[in-house]
């Protein structure tokens, strides 16, 4: 245990307090030792890698938990630094923006805050569990409100617990997907966001029922907050992870041809048959699914992107040679539904083609996919590899922090929550002939990688609907394994 503790900040300490971590009345604000920062100072911030220096146990702890540990440094530096130690290799680096599991976890959420605070950091706090959103000015708490509301569940701009930066500002904003107005709008990571209530275009204020947007708060707070969040000014965000449904298999597991494969219930991980969870082996278009999942966090999907068709990959149905833009909830429907590649590499050659291949590795490694990597981002080359346990990974995270990517995958229809899709007579690649229970996945093929598959599937067991998620790679006969592994549960666990 360190010498130097982080002290925690009580929640339910409300007596206003000059010192760091209070919250100061205005009467003796102007005691606190910096003024709110400028845009100059703020950017500080912005490109930079940004942590803090975790003490105590339970960071520790969190080693097997999300495939990373947390260390904390032994000297003291002006800005805190986290360093991720990778089990298997040993090896270190420093925490990049992004989504973080650990972030999920609530002591060490709070840890890191804290150290934050000690650091006298400048940074955003949305504790999306407690419905609580707090602006610290070096360490100082100045402004604190109530989340009246936040992204809908799997939608884009559901923000998962992680590291973030403000990127940009907008006094007033249109959303195509929402159809509506957002005032003050703090934009991080891209496509989620900060914003005061929602207006239609005729000016009435939506309604309770209205499922688009980011984190709501009033719009007097939305003002406070709209004036001090300056761009490259950190956002921590904590969301507690759902406990998983209860709910019991027995496994068992089959004789199955199929070299690879897996089988479990997505919701509570079950395994109900798989084969060796951690060899690799080429991925081809499934490479599409983290392609899909970056572009939502790197790339404004409410915008549109300028279309330069990629001379180099080919599309079993070219269709942007001849558009001059493309709207990037579209170019994800062409990605995903008719897997092609020309999409792919126009959502990379947007972010910048080089940074998007390393922000789909960085992705990777966040969420615990220590046996994958990503050459490209169509899936064109067999350098694309993973295990079916790293993709088993990588589809429980969009299930339950990107559902609309899912969406997308089992049906070519825009969702009916928003606006979007420039392209009629979409063929649904994903569809499994003679199967009725899919509810989203992707499928890929090349020479080097056979044929590969993740597919969701309804199934009910003893009268309990549950989601079953089935993995294929090499397979020779992608329908009649999948079809296999469907009769195979249906046999040894339905009434």
């Amino acid at each position: 245990m360190s010498d130097n503790p982080v002290q925690l900040f009580s929640y339910d300490d409300d007596q206003p307090k000059d010192g760091r971590g209070m919250l100061i009345p205005p009467r003796i604000r102007s005691r606190a030792k910096s003024p709110i920062p400028q845009a100059g100072e703020a950017k500080k911030y912005s490109g930079t890698r940004l942590a803090a220096t975790v003490l105590g146990a339970t960071a520790f702890a969190l080693v097997m938990v999300s495939g990373y540990g947390f260390v904390a440094q032994s000297t003291q530096v002006a800005t805190p630094v986290v360093t991720i130690i990778d089990p298997y290799t040993q090896s270190s680096a420093i925490l990049e923006f992004g989504a973080q599991k650990t972030l999920s976890k609530r002591t060490f959420f709070t840890e890191t805050r804290d150290a934050f605070i000690d650091q006298e950091l400048t940074f955003i706090e949305a504790d999306i569990s407690r419905n609580q959103l707090r602006y610290f000015r070096r360490g100082v708490l100045l402004l604190s409100t109530e989340i009246v509301s936040v992204g809908e569940k799997g939608s884009w701009w559901d923000a998962p617990s992680g590291l973030y930066q403000v990127e940009k500002t907008q006094e007033r904003t249109f959303s195509n997907l929402s159809q509506a107005f957002l005032p003050k709008v703090i934009t991080f990571q891209s496509n989620f966001a900060i914003h005061g209530h929602p207006v239609y275009p005729g000016a009435e204020k939506v309604g309770d029922d209205f499922v688009g947007g980011g984190i709501r708060i009033d719009d007097a707070a939305a003002e406070k907050f709209f004036a001090v969040a300056k761009e490259g000014v950190p956002v921590l965000v904590h969301k507690a992870e759902a406990a998983a449904p209860e709910f019991i298999y027995e496994p068992r597991v089959p004789d199955f041809g199929t070299t690879q494969y897996f089988i479990a219930d997505i919701d509570n991980g079950t395994i109900l048959a798989s084969s060796d969870l951690e060899e690799v082996a080429p991925i081809a278009s499934l490479t599409k699914l983290m392609t899909a999942v970056v572009a939502s966090e790197k790339i404004d999907l409410d915008g549109r992107i300028w279309v330069t068709s990629p001379n180099f990959v080919t599309s079993l149905i070219p269709r942007l040679r001849e558009q001059s833009s493309v709207s990037t909830y579209s170019l994800l429907q062409l990605l995903l539904v008719e897997s092609s590649n020309e999409a792919a590499e126009v959502l990379a050659g947007e972010y910048g083609r080089e940074e998007f291949m390393t922000a789909m590795n960085t992705k990777a490694r966040q969420i615990g996919m220590l046996d994958s990597y990503f050459a490209d981002p169509s899936g064109l080359s067999a350098e694309n590899v993973s295990s079916v346990g790293d993709l088993y990974r990588l589809t429980k995270y969009i299930h339950e922090k990107k559902q609309f990517i899912l969406e997308i995958t089992a049906d070519n229809a825009v969702p009916t929550s928003y606006v979007g899709g420039e392209f009629e007579g979409l063929v649904n690649f994903n569809q499994i002939e003679g199967i009725d229970s899919f509810v989203g996945g992707k499928v890929g093929e090349t020479i080097a990688a056979g044929q590969t598959s993740v597919s969701l599937h309804t199934a009910t067991f003893n009268g309990e609907e549950r989601v079953l998620v089935i993995i294929l790679l090499g397979s020779e006969q992608r329908t009649e394994d999948i079809l296999t592994l469907i009769e195979y549960v249906e046999n040894r666990f339905k009434d």
